[in-house]
């Protein structure tokens, strides 16, 4: 969420976000309108509700000293009714504010390249060349089920379309490739957490998800939950209405958790294998700072989440996000692509994002500072890295014609060099 008082000293900022991230810019003057008609209204409730208290004085003076108090009361009774409306109005109008806030995006940083789509992101790294093509290769899909180990009939029979069931050494790989990367991740500073995958919808709305994704997620009505998108939202809610001291800053933490997502914007795309599922796997990396040190923090993420490719030896490039890219609560995003031969090119396997003080707001999430100072953290996110498209991108780039070799860094965790054919 934004500062309104940012907004009104400077509308012309968040117009001209709002138009490099292709959204209507006529929100701001809705929204100024809006404020300003809260403001006055609430200026008028304060100052009636002193009038009241003085007119509660002169009544009980003029009581004391039996003097005639018709008047006073009777303008009391006229204020009491006013307020009456107008705390109502007030209300309806902050709640209507609130609502209207929490539907403007963040504003993007000014290091970040103003573009309406992906065909203008920025390419920052590209480690590896690659090897394989779709000449080359079988596609995902089409290995497991010649392997026996990957069965989408079953998976679409349990759950429907966008399930997947997996067996054996695959299913076994998938396993090796998330303890592998929270082994790395916390050896690199990150604390491993176990969180739950059910969470309250404050804290959807403390991370952006809500109200405005509501349709890409699942619910739990009848008891207010919500089942998480990513990691991000339990570990960034941590410490939600809470006050951290600047000495304990930064806090690094990562976990393993499944993902569980409608798709309900992705109709026809990625219909084949497992790019994209309703339910995933995913190790998150999240790190809340203060806020002069976030953008380096995030440079900082974005090389852990890369780490994990250069030990698996995958090619893959880094693309910094545009202006009309990048995702809601974001002000910069880097992602992380990793190849994928049967499709010949470079697939999203990690978005990193400093979100500033965005979400900090929204959940309420402050630290004090050396001079005493209470400020907003700043958040960042990021994949360490979607396990699915890691298994996908291995069992694409390391195959033969026996079958997949293991990568050596998963050895140890698999107990085998190979997944071969029969």
């Amino acid at each position: 969420m934004l500062d309104i008082k940012a907004i009104r000293a400077n509308p012309e900022e968040l117009r001209a976000a709002l138009k490099n991230r292709q959204q209507d810019a006529l929100l701001v003057a809705k929204l100024l309108e809006l404020d300003e008609v809260w403001r006055r209204d609430k200026k008028e409730l304060d100052e009636l509700r002193a009038e009241r208290n003085t007119l509660g004085l002169a009544i009980s003076s003029a009581k004391k000293k039996k003097e005639n108090a018709d008047e006073p009361i009777k303008r009391s009774s006229e204020v009491s009714s006013r307020i009456k409306v107008l705390d109502e109005e007030v209300e309806r109008l902050e709640r209507d504010l609130e609502n209207m806030m929490l539907l403007v995006p963040n504003i993007p940083d000014k290091s970040v390249p103003v573009g309406a789509d992906e065909n203008s992101n920025k390419e920052v790294i590209k480690f590896g060349k690659p090897e394989k093509f779709s000449k080359d290769v079988l596609p995902h899909d089409e290995l497991g089920q010649k392997l026996g180990l990957i069965d989408f009939e079953r998976g679409t029979k349990l759950g429907g379309h966008r399930f997947t069931v997996m067996y054996g050494a695959i299913a076994k790989l998938e396993r090796a490739i998330a303890a592998f990367m929270l082994n790395v991740h916390t050896t690199n500073g990150y604390t491993e957490c176990w969180v739950p995958h059910l969470v309250k919808s404050e804290m959807m709305q403390g991370t952006g998800n809500l109200p405005k994704f509501a349709e890409d997620l699942y619910s739990c009505k009848d008891d207010d939950l919500w089942l998480i998108p990513t990691a991000e939202v339990p570990l960034t809610n941590l410490h939600s209405g809470e006050i951290l001291e600047v000495k304990d800053l930064p806090k690094f933490y990562t976990a393993f958790t499944p993902c569980y997502r409608r798709e309900a914007g992705a109709y026809g795309k990625d219909i084949k294998g497992m790019i994209r599922q309703h339910q995933f796997d995913k190790v998150e990396l999240v790190k809340i700072v203060s806020q002069e040190s976030s953008f380096n923090e995030l440079e900082g993420m974005v090389k852990d989440a890369q780490g994990i490719l250069k030990l698996l030896g995958l090619p893959y490039r880094v693309v910094t996000l545009c202006t009309g890219d990048m995702g809601f609560a974001s002000a910069k995003t880097y992602d992380i692509e990793v190849w994928i031969p049967s499709q010949d090119k470079y697939r999203e396997i990690s978005s990193c994002s400093n979100c500033t003080n965005f979400q900090a707001r929204r959940a309420n999430i402050r630290y004090r500072d050396v001079d005493g100072e209470i400020r907003f953290a700043h958040t960042l996110n990021g994949s360490g890295l979607a396990v699915g498209r890691t298994l996908i991108a291995i069992l694409e780039n390391y195959q033969d014609a026996e079958g997949v070799a293991i990568p050596e860094p998963l050895q140890d965790y698999m107990g085998m060099e190979r997944i071969d054919f029969k």
